[in-house]
C-alpha cells in the first residue's frame, strides 16, 4: 500500500520530468517514440468504456462524455493535441493498447499484479471501487445467499472467478453491462455482480426502483490509467504519472465528483490531502 500511494516522492518527480518533455517538439522527439508520435499525429487516442455512466458514456449527439472523458481531455489539452476517445471493452482494452490501436487507457480498469505484467499501470491511481451485487430488494442478505444460483456478470471481469470459486455461484457472463442488467430484470439471474461505483450510479438514476445493493464490497481496488508496458519508464509513462498526480493534488477528481453527481469518496479525499503540496511557507512573510 505504501508503494502504491507514495504520491509525492514519485509523482512530483514525474511531473517535473513530464513538463520538460512537452516544452517543445524537439524535446519530445529526443525523449520517447510514443510521445513523439502523439505530438506529430496531433491526436491522443484514449481507450474508454462505451457504456459506463457517469465515467464514460454517449451524449445525445453521439460524442462521449463523463468523468474519464474529462480526465482524458486534460491530457490532450496539456499536450496541445486533439482527443480521440476510442470505445473499448473490459475484454479487449489491454489488447488494443498492446496492438497500438490506442495510446492510453482511462477506462475503469483495476490495477492488479497480473495486469502490471501486460501494460504500464500509471501511479497514482485516480479512482477506486469494488465488486458488489445489485438485486431485487429482500432477495439477498449476505454473499453466501448466491451459492448455487445464477449471477449475471460481464465478460473479461476478473472477479467473476472469485464469485464462482469462493461463493459457489454460477456466473452468466455477458459482453455488455446493458445485456447483463436486462437479464437480471428478466429473472435469468438473482443478482448482477459489478463495481459498487457503477451500481450506485444505477440506483441513483431512478431506473432501478425496487432494487438494492444488499452487500458490502468484497474489497476496494484502485483504478489506474495505463500506457504500453514498454513506455512506462519512458517519456509517455512519466508524463502520464505527472498528469495522474495533478488529478489528485489539484482537486480535479473532487471537482468531477460534484460535476457528475457521484457520491463523494473518502478515498479520493484522502488521496487529495496526501498529494496536495503544503504551500503555507509562502504566507510566512519572507
Amino acid at each position: 500500500m505504501e508503494r502504491r500511494y507514495a504520491l509525492k516522492s514519485i509523482a512530483a518527480l514525474a511531473l517535473t520530468l513530464a513538463a520538460s518533455t512537452v516544452l517543445s517538439i524537439n524535446g519530445a522527439q529526443a525523449a520517447g517514440s510514443r510521445l513523439t508520435e502523439i505530438i506529430d499525429r496531433g491526436t491522443v487516442r484514449v481507450g474508454v468504456l462505451g457504456a459506463f455512466k457517469p465515467w464514460s458514456f454517449p451524449s445525445p449527439d453521439g460524442s462521449m462524455q463523463g468523468i474519464e472523458i474529462d480526465l482524458a481531455q486534460t491530457v490532450a489539452d496539456t499536450l496541445g493535441v486533439k482527443l480521440e476517445p476510442v470505445v473499448i471493452t473490459s475484454a479487449n482494452r489491454m489488447q488494443f493498447l498492446q496492438q497500438g490501436k490506442i495510446d492510453l487507457i482511462v477506462g475503469g480498469m483495476y490495477d492488479t499484479a497480473d495486469r502490471r505484467k501486460l501494460v504500464g499501470m500509471i501511479e497514482p491511481a485516480y479512482w477506486t471501487s469494488g465488486p458488489t451485487l445489485l438485486a431485487k430488494e429482500g432477495i439477498i442478505k449476505d454473499w453466501k445467499d448466491i451459492a448455487g444460483k445464477p449471477v449475471c456478470g460481464k465478460q473479461g471481469v476478473f472477479y467473476n472467478k472469485t464469485i464462482e470459486t469462493e461463493y459457489k455461484a454460477k456466473v452468466v457472463a455477458f459482453t455488455g453491462n446493458t445485456e447483463g442488467k436486462e437479464a437480471l430484470r428478466s429473472g435469468k439471474c438473482v443478482a448482477w455482480v459489478y463495481d459498487d461505483a457503477s451500481i450506485t450510479a444505477d440506483l441513483a438514476s431512478g431506473e432501478w426502483e425496487g432494487y438494492e445493493m444488499p452487500v458490502s464490497v468484497l474489497y476496494n481496488n484502485p483504478w489506474a490509467a495505463a500506457v504500453p508496458l514498454e513506455e512506462l519508464d519512458k517519456a509517455w509513462g512519466v508524463f502520464m504519472s505527472g498528469m495522474a498526480y495533478r488529478w489528485q493534488a489539484s482537486g480535479k477528481l473532487l471537482e468531477l465528483e460534484k460535476k457528475w453527481k457521484v457520491k463523494p469518496s473518502d478515498w479520493i479525499a484522502e488521496q487529495h490531502d496526501k498529494a496536495k503540496w503544503d504551500a503555507s511557507y509562502l504566507k510566512a512573510g519572507n
